[in-house]
């Protein structure tokens, strides 16, 4: 290629590259080389905006992989950027709940620009306060009320920051078989891994584990220096602590605590995974490599794990052995919850064929576990909504619409589409379809007894019931793939339970 001049000149229009590349390639396009003192890596862009967080996060988390053992001294500067902040404020839920301070998520959005810039500066001069949580009880399956705590806005916002920010570090020190709010990680793929994991390999015994309290147990003087093993900038650990120490406000009093972490804020779970890294993941990774000869299986999604074993003797010395770990570290197992079983394809022969226990059940992420077996005679781990979570999610959609009995019926159809979308989305997983089926049945027969008591003289036929259903409530189809066709689409064959 020559220029006007009729010099050669590559750098005015490059080679066109090679239509064939299947094999190898005898002549490739020459590349430029970058001129004396410029730096190989990605440009920036100049201008402060959202094109640019990615780069500089992306150095971040190559300087995390390449040594795992580098600790950050300047990560501030990421947390109180604009741009990263702005997509914190546009992220959270609109119709989040206000914290103690009453802002929210409107009222805040008047003057953006003017809240976001003094937010910065005071996280730049360390002036930012933390306020405490304000305390809000959710019902649990089992009943029970689970406490949550709704942070203030501004606390919100820098609370996802740092999330970002810490997730591009961690995230090259997670273990794979780690699956619990981390960034493109879901439930299914935990209990795909656990299910795939048990079919495969040798695993004759699982244990059913529950830590008590775990949230509310958590130890504030370990899980600093947990970060501190890679975060060395201390404005960003003193602003963790901030967090942990603002407290509760329930009932207009304040309430503090050495140990726990509030649920219900966007650091919170990543602390927990972090607390459980060390304290759990790395602990049951070098146990299994030096103190087994056996398969071992671990999935854990927050603090809820499940262990599978070949040999019984080794899933007992386990069980005793993480028991002495978790107390050194203030965790205990809960121990009506927590349990041994025979389960897997040797405990389903020998229970047939033997006489040996027959194969319990567990439950993990909503799904009770169970030996079963295809079409084929071939051994599987069968999969179904737990009961509790079933007849929990009932009740409460019968109370909401005897709440909403007398709105227009698209409003009514409109929610229960909603809901039981949700479910049949959730639950939708192969060999499940009996149960998804039910729940939609029982949600019909409560939607259609809700609208008979409308009034005592007015009659609903069947008949017109069923267009209703027709029109409003979706098919219960599976809409999930068989766990090792999904698994290996994800994993390209290398194996997340290492």
């Amino acid at each position: 290629m020559t220029n006007g001049r009729g010099k050669s000149d590559s750098s005015v229009v490059p080679r066109k590259p090679p239509n064939k590349t299947g094999g190898p390639v005898a002549e490739v396009v020459e590349g430029r080389g970058l001129a004396k003192g410029n730096s190989p890596q990605r440009n920036v862009v100049r201008t402060q905006s959202r094109d640019a967080m990615p780069s500089a996060l992306e150095r971040v988390r190559q300087a995390a992989t390449r040594d795992r053992k580098q600790r950050f001294t300047t990560l501030l500067h990421h947390v109180y950027d604009i741009g990263r902040l702005r997509s914190a404020y546009f992220a959270v839920k609109r119709s989040a709940a206000a914290g103690v301070d009453g802002e929210t998520w409107q009222s805040y959005g008047v003057n953006l620009e003017e809240n976001l810039q003094d937010l910065a500066d005071r996280l730049k001069r360390g002036a930012h306060r933390a306020k405490p949580v304000r305390r809000v009880y959710i019902p649990k399956a089992d009943g029970r009320q689970r406490p949550l705590g709704v942070p203030a806005l501004e606390d919100k916002l820098v609370q996802r920051a740092v999330v970002e920010v810490l997730n591009a570090i961690y995230e090259t020190d997670f273990l794979g078989f780690s699956y619990g709010f981390r960034p493109g990680r879901s439930p299914h793929q935990a209990l795909d891994a656990l299910s795939v994991g048990i079919q495969t390999k040798k695993v004759n015994w699982v244990l059913d584990a529950d830590i008590r309290g775990f949230f509310d147990t958590l130890d504030h003087g370990w899980l600093v220096k947990f970060l501190e093993h890679r975060i060395a900038d201390q404005r960003v650990v003193r602003l963790i602590q901030k967090w942990l120490n603002a407290g509760v406000l329930e009932d207009g009093k304040r309430t503090r605590s050495e140990v726990g972490t509030v649920q219900g804020g966007s650091i919170s779970p990543l602390l927990a995974n972090l607390y459980l890294h060390h304290v759990f993941d790395l602990w049951v990774q070098r146990w299994r490599q030096k103190q087994t000869r056996g398969d071992v299986v671990v999935v854990r999604f927050a603090d809820d794990f499940v262990v599978g074993f070949e040999h019984r003797e080794e899933a007992e010395r386990f069980l005793d052995e993480l028991r002495e770990r978790f107390a050194k570290f203030g965790l205990e197992l809960h121990p009506d919850k927590t349990r041994l079983i025979a389960f897997g394809r040797k405990a389903a022969n020998d229970w047939r064929h033997r006489g040996g226990p027959k194969p319990g059940t567990f439950d993990f992420l909503g799904f009770t576990h169970s030996c079963g077996k295809t079409r084929k005679g071939w051994f599987t781990v069968l999969r179904q909504t737990m009961r509790k979570r079933f007849q929990a999610k009932l009740v409460a959609l019968n109370e909401e619409l005897r709440r909403r009995m007398h709105l227009p019926i698209p409003e009514q159809g409109a929610y229960l589409r909603s809901v039981v979308a949700g479910h049949v989305r959730y639950f939708g997983v192969p060999n499940n379809g009996a149960s998804i089926g039910l729940f939609r049945k029982a949600a019909a027969w409560l939607w259609w007894r809700a609208l008979k008591r409308r009034s005592q003289k007015h009659r609903l036929p069947w008949t017109r019931m069923r267009r209703y259903l027709d029109r409003w409530l979706p098919p219960a189809r599976i809409c999930h793939p068989w766990p090792n066709q999904r698994l290996t689409s994800i994993t390209q064959g290398r194996s997340r339970m290492r």
